[in-house]
């Protein structure tokens, strides 16, 4: 048993003694159907706070011979499929985190050699048999143990990428990058290495470190393949955690919901965690992390992005190609680069399906007003934010003449950053407007009702609110506006919020570029 070679199951024990855990040891039964196969290479990138460090280390528990672990797992579910004893406890683990080698190393030009020397001193403490040189490669180390005694290894390494996030001298990344060449571009070494698991906050970067891992399968936020549900929480174990400390599932929802992957919503475990556990829902993601990340990238201001910026404070989506990013911190040369970058940060959501990305809920969205406040380039967008509670309020109060002036300020400043037409700058100035009602409402847009879709629709979450339908007109007027959602019935499955349900007609002209607005009360007859 050693702190790298064989490490025991003290870490992972102490996980499973937190007051709140979440069974992901059916993990373990995904990776061994990978083993079978010649998907053993395999790198998993999520944001930071995603639970990529528990799943290493439930690995290495369940894989490494420096402990018996088979009391561990027996509460939990993998203890009851077949695939169990296929690996229990029958391997030799190489375990590294990067990140605390890199922290606690004082001479860091010779990380790597340092961290060799203390890994084969476990080679030579562990094989006393074998005849190791103290200054050989841990790949030469592994080699030796596999030819002469069969031994296999799983090499586990955490936070891979962080000698790529910092900014190191050009002598440690060389050796860094003969360290992986050394460990997995090694034909000979292939037969010994039965799993090398690699994490990180960033895909393997599509420069030089590409070449030298270019044989793993990948398993991103992008892209999570069977691994979706294994890293981070599903929206079924959120439900069930806050049936256990009743606690509002829909709340936490709109709070810390957005990932979605393989058909599973995916939450920010950390966030969830901390919440259940203070028994305060709020912001916890500013804890470990910060806007700073957004504002360098957004003062960047590429071509279109501050339109989309806008465009997803809004809360709407906007397109964005994933595959030009090359997964560095420096390669950023358009706003496609710069949101795959945020959105392998989870700053963004991204969906496969639209090819689009969004801010993924309340939480991260605080992180982006956060930036905006600070950047100069955005201080309309963020007075318009600012001015938004002030303008809801005035709306439930049904001063018609309040929303007009708001829309008309938004509506300019959304329309000279964009391209489209005027009706989607239209809709975008409502939304950007009532952004503060996201904290009270769901707000639906072209919503399918009675005969036909209305604009906008708000429906409160919190008591007592009245809902409201807005219906938008360019040169038109705002009593067609108000007829139209009587005509086509925009309310008739909203018939309950009778007494407490708004109708808000807009209309735009354009040659005057100004606004007017209509308020009327519903009251079923």
């Amino acid at each position: 048993m050693g702190i790298y070679l064989n490490p025991n199951n003290e870490t992972f024990t102490r996980i499973l003694k937190r007051e709140i855990y979440v069974d992901k040891t059916m993990m373990i039964k995904v990776i061994n159907r990978f083993m079978e196969t010649d998907n053993t290479y395999i790198c998993v990138s999520r944001p930071r706070r995603f639970g990529k460090t528990f799943a290493g280390n439930m690995l290495s528990a369940y894989f490494s011979k420096g402990c018996d672990s088979r009391n561990l797992f027996e509460p939990y579910k993998i203890s009851r499929d077949p695939s169990f004893e296929s690996n229990l406890n029958k391997l030799n683990v190489i375990k590294i985190d990067v990140n605390s080698e890199f922290k606690n190393e004082r001479d860091t030009d010779n990380l790597l050699n340092n961290l060799q020397d203390r890994i084969v001193a476990e080679f030579i403490e562990q094989f006393p048999d074998l005849d190791f040189n103290p200054k050989e490669s841990v790949g030469n180390c592994i080699l030796k143990a596999y030819s002469k005694r069969n031994e296999h290894f799983v090499v586990i390494m955490d936070e891979y990428d962080v000698l790529v996030r910092e900014n190191v001298s050009e002598k440690l990344f060389q050796q860094y990058l003969d360290f992986l060449n050394g460990l997995f571009k090694s034909d000979t070494l292939r037969p010994a290495i039965s799993l090398a698991y690699l994490t990180g906050v960033l895909p393997i970067i599509r420069d030089r470190i590409q070449s030298k891992l270019n044989n793993f399968d990948e398993y991103t936020i992008l892209s999570a393949g069977k691994l979706a549900e294994f890293i981070g929480f599903t929206g079924e174990e959120v439900k069930e955690l806050c049936e256990k400390y009743n606690a509002d599932y829909e709340e936490y929802k709109r709070w810390y919901d957005g990932y979605s992957q393989r058909g599973f919503e995916i939450y920010n475990p950390e966030s969830v965690v901390k919440s259940l556990l203070n028994e305060s829902i709020g912001n916890y993601w500013s804890k470990t992390s910060t806007y700073a990340v957004i504002s360098d990238r957004i003062q960047e201001n590429f071509e279109g992005m501050k339109d989309d910026v806008i465009k997803m404070i809004s809360g709407e989506s906007v397109s964005v190609n994933v595959t030009r990013y090359m997964n560095t911190m420096t390669d950023f040369s358009t706003r496609s680069d710069a949101f795959t970058y945020l959105i392998h940060l989870g700053y963004l959501a991204y969906d496969n399906e639209s090819e689009t990305c969004r801010i993924p809920n309340r939480e991260v969205r605080q992180e982006w007003f956060n930036a905006i406040e600070a950047n100069k380039d955005y201080s309309v967008t963020n007075r318009i934010i600012q001015d938004s509670e002030e303008l809801l309020k005035e709306t439930l109060k049904m001063n018609e003449d309040a929303v007009a002036k708001a829309l008309d300020e938004s509506h300019i400043h959304v329309t000279s950053n964009r391209s489209y037409n005027n009706e989607d700058a239209l809709q975008s100035a409502v939304y950007l407007s009532y952004i503060y009602a996201l904290n009270k409402y769901t707000i639906l847009r072209e919503v399918t009702t009675g005969k036909g879709f209305a604009d906008v629709v708000f429906i409160p979450f919190v008591p007592d609110l009245p809902a409201m339908i807005v219906e938008l007109k360019r040169n038109g007027s705002t009593e067609s506006a108000l007829e139209q959602i009587k005509e086509r019935r925009y309310f008739s499955s909203l018939e309950h919020y009778s007494g407490n349900l708004l109708f808000v007609g807009v209309n735009y002209d354009e040659e005057k570029k100004t606004h007017e607005c209509r308020i009327e009360r519903f009251v079923k007859e």
